[in-house]
């Protein structure tokens, strides 16, 4: 009984749960838009909680840093196990990708210091590279199972292909040329028919002038 009571006293409370959470959300908007050198009073206020409670939950500013990125990468997790109950195999890791790009375009200010935490630290960049290998081999698995893309291609080809995708986001307009490589690369992976033609896309991108091209006679 005696070590029962010990176990139920050691865990944590649900304010402080509450609190924790509400340091990394607010943690993850703060940086955002200020980068690595944004004030950890300034996400305290934010958060609603005193100075001395952020420090107790993360004790220095790298251990705020590394919170917020596990917390990103499973995020991105969880979100490949959500699409991947969708029926479309090729758009939910379409999907996927693109919350990819997105994570870097809406957190360029954040980037630069989690880079540096998990490039600073290998287990958190194993840790990191494990999760986001296995969700994104997930979805690829069960869209080689239905048929729907080749089965040549490995989760670490197709993040090594996100982050070329990505490398340029320090430039105007990054985004829209990352997505549309994106869509080119997922179209690019698609089973093709007897005839030669790719299953049709989902994606809800304009046309373009490829595909008026090929209903012209040659």
């Amino acid at each position: 009984m005696a070590g029962q009571s010990t176990k139920f006293a050691r865990r944590p409370r649900a304010d402080a749960v509450r609190n924790r959470e509400r340091v990394l959300e607010a943690a993850k908007a703060v940086f955002s838009a200020g980068g690595s050198d944004a004030s950890l009073e300034a996400v305290a206020r934010l958060a609603g909680v005193g100075i001395g409670t952020l420090y107790r939950h993360f004790p220095t500013r790298e251990a705020l840093y590394e919170a917020v990125y596990r917390r990103e990468v499973e995020h991105l997790g969880d979100l490949a196990e959500q699409l991947g109950s969708g029926p479309q195999p090729v758009e939910a890791l379409r999907s996927w990708l693109r919350a990819n790009v997105e994570f870097v375009a809406t957190k360029k200010g954040m980037a630069t210091a989690l880079a540096l935490v998990a490039h600073g630290s290998a287990e958190l960049h194993a840790y990191s590279f494990d999760r986001l290998t296995r969700a994104v081999d997930a979805l690829l698995r069960r869209a080689v199972a239905a048929g729907d893309i080749r089965d040549d291609i490995s989760a670490e080809d197709v993040l090594r292909a996100l982050i070329g995708m990505c490398y340029v986001h320090d430039q105007p307009g990054w985004q829209a040329t990352a997505l549309r490589l994106l869509d080119v690369f997922v179209d690019g992976l698609r089973v093709r028919s007897a005839g030669g033609e790719a299953a049709p896309s989902t994606s809800r991108h304009k046309p373009t002038r490829r595909k008026a091209l090929r209903k012209q006679p040659r």
